[in-house]
Parts: structure tokens; C-alpha cells; sequence
């Protein structure tokens, strides 16, 4: 069940977000495995697409379509991704293999409240994210 208030909801999508080192990425689908409580990746796409104003203190570009797709347009996230070091292949996708965050430690989703990341990340989520922004 998620938290009652969904600005606590978006918050810990937030704060999972935040945990993701510069120079890789995460799905929508990873975060809300790791949120858990019914969280899908929809929600976490509806979610980052509120930040508004706040964007600058959520680490927003770091979360990516599955398979590595870029789901957002007209935010510069590609850029900002290649500024941080990572890389795409020819079709403009992530080079998951090499890019792909494995989740928090256990220890901090424990103490947090979160899930840890299946090993090779989560495996459902659609492909298309609503609009950031």
C-alpha cells in the first residue's frame, strides 16, 4: 500500500533517485522495485515529471526508459547523462551493461525502509514514460 499523502510517496521515489551515483542509471522499473509499497514505474515517471522547480535537487537524468531508451524530450538529459560519463550506442541508448546502477546496499534500503534491487535489476515497466516537466 502506498504511503497515504503522495507527496511522501513522491519523496521516497526522490530519495531513491538521489542514491543513484553519478555515471549510471536506473529504470523506472528499479526505483519502484526498490520503493516497493505497489509503486510501479508509472508512478515514478508521474513523480519526477512533478518535481517542477525542484528538479535541480533530484537526480531526475539518471532515471531511463528500459533497455536503456531515453524517455524524455526537449530536458537535454542525453547531455547531461554524457556529462556525467556515460554512454550510448548507435541508437542513442545507455550501454546498460556498463552503466546500469545495481540498487542500493542492503544495509541503506534497510534502514531507509526500501527494497533491494533484484540482481539484474527489474524486469517490468512500459516503455513509455509520461512527459518530465
Amino acid at each position: 500500500m502506498p504511503p497515504s499523502d503522495e507527496r511522501d510517496y513522491y519523496e521516497r521515489i526522490y530519495k531513491v533517485v538521489n542514491q543513484i551515483p553519478r555515471g549510471q542509471v536506473a529504470t523506472y522499473g528499479d526505483i519502484a522495485a526498490i520503493v516497493g509499497d505497489g509503486c510501479d514505474g508509472r508512478i515514478v515517471g508521474h513523480a519526477l515529471g512533478a518535481l517542477g522547480p525542484n528538479s535541480m535537487k533530484v537526480a531526475w537524468q539518471r532515471v531511463i526508459g528500459r533497455n536503456g531508451k531515453i524517455t524524455t524530450s526537449g530536458l537535454h538529459q542525453p547531455d547531461k547523462l554524457a556529462g556525467e560519463g556515460v554512454k550510448f550506442d548507435e541508437r542513442g541508448h545507455v550501454l546498460m551493461d556498463q552503466f546500469h546502477w545495481a540498487g542500493p546496499s542492503e544495509e541503506w534500503a534497510r534502514e531507509n525502509g526500501f527494497q533491494v534491487l533484484p540482481k539484474g535489476g527489474a524486469s517490468e515497466e512500459p516503455d513509455n514514460q509520461p512527459s518530465l516537466f
